[in-house]
């Protein structure tokens, strides 16, 4: 029953909306489903009978007629702690945020899957379309859950562990931070990733280990857990202070990490940037609200989730079993830790 419906009165049809419209419920199906372009003034005639009749899609009946749930799913295998943190308002959220807009342009609703130990268990009742998943480990559990399900799944990251994917330029990302943290004169400074093997901890310790032969300098790399987030790069550092003395920057790609780097260089009483500079990947909520706030990459993420969203609807639709599209190439954005 719509808003403005008495009760008792009949529920709109499809076939009103068409009657109305003056075409068949086939293009009003079309109009709403997106499966075929409709003609501007046609598509304005719908949407005004959709509204003057109050008609509301029947998405059960719709599911039942095509054996889809009309749901898709995003997932990550980062633990809590660096894909959103205390905050919940990390890397995934802000993806999952954009994903869920575009997913309801298609008609589709977004489903968010935290991290969890056992996903083939959790998942087993749980329906859905398709999936996105944000930047898989090698070998990872949700990817292989996935496959098994023969669920059509689009990868945000590297374009490898799957044929759907919307690849993200790691080493583009890795160079703009190196060169300007070298540019600036850092010539003592860690590189602290995550332990997991990610395509983006991979790609990072690469391009910094072969930055760093070519210019002569020492490649300190301390890899942390990524589950123990925040307190493991703190501790990482504090650690790496006391044996090696003070950096003149710190590269920490994962911006949870780099929220432990500060922590840790306040306690060591070296200031940002005067003493050290720090850069980070992710300009999110922590590279923001950080005193001073932190280097950063912009990731373009709004635009990530919409095209990875869309290229995995029209998967669903069309029956597409393989495309890699590149996402929208990072920027730095130079800030006071730096």
């Amino acid at each position: 029953m719509t808003v403005d419906q008495k009760p008792g009165t009949k529920r709109a049809t499809i076939k009103d909306v068409a009657r109305l419209a003056g075409v068949s419920p086939g293009t009003v199906s079309n109009a709403l489903s997106g499966k075929r372009r409709v003609d501007e003034a046609t598509q304005e005639r719908i949407t005004q009978a959709i509204s003057t009749l109050g008609y509301v899609p029947n998405l059960s009946a719709r599911g039942m007629r095509t054996g889809r749930a009309g749901t898709i799913a995003i997932f990550s295998s980062m633990p809590t702690a660096v894909a959103a943190g205390s905050s919940r308002l990390g890397f995934l959220m802000e993806l999952a945020a954009s994903a869920a807009i575009t997913a309801l342009d298609s008609n589709v609703a977004l489903l968010l899957i935290p991290p969890i130990a056992d996903p083939g268990a959790a998942l087993a009742s749980i329906a859905f379309d398709g999936a996105i998943l944000v930047e898989p480990e090698a070998h990872d559990p949700y990817l292989s859950l996935l496959a098994a399900r023969g669920v059509p799944t689009v990868v945000i990251g590297p374009a490898e562990p799957a044929p759907l994917a919307l690849t993200l330029d790691y080493p583009r990302m890795a160079g703009l931070l190196l060169d300007h943290l070298i540019d600036g004169g850092a010539r003592r400074f860690p590189l602290i990733i995550g332990q997991s093997a990610r395509a983006s901890n991979i790609e990072f310790e690469r391009a910094y280990r072969a930055r760093c032969a070519g210019l002569g300098l020492p490649a300190q790399v301390l890899s942390v857990p990524e589950a123990d987030g925040e307190g493991g790069a703190d501790r990482a550092l504090t650690a790496h202070i006391q044996t090696h003395g003070a950096p003149d920057a710190v590269l920490v790609p994962i911006d949870a990490m780099a929220t432990g780097v500060m922590t840790a260089l306040r306690r060591a009483d070296l200031t940002v940037p005067g003493q050290v500079r720090v850069a980070t990947r992710y300009d999110g909520l922590r590279a923001r609200s950080e005193t001073p706030p932190l280097t950063a990459l912009d990731l373009h993420l709004d635009a990530v989730a919409e095209m990875a969203t869309r290229l995995l609807v029209d998967a669903i639709e069309t029956g597409t079993t393989q495309a890699a599209r590149p996402a929208p190439p990072p920027e730095l954005v130079r800030r006071g830790s730096t």
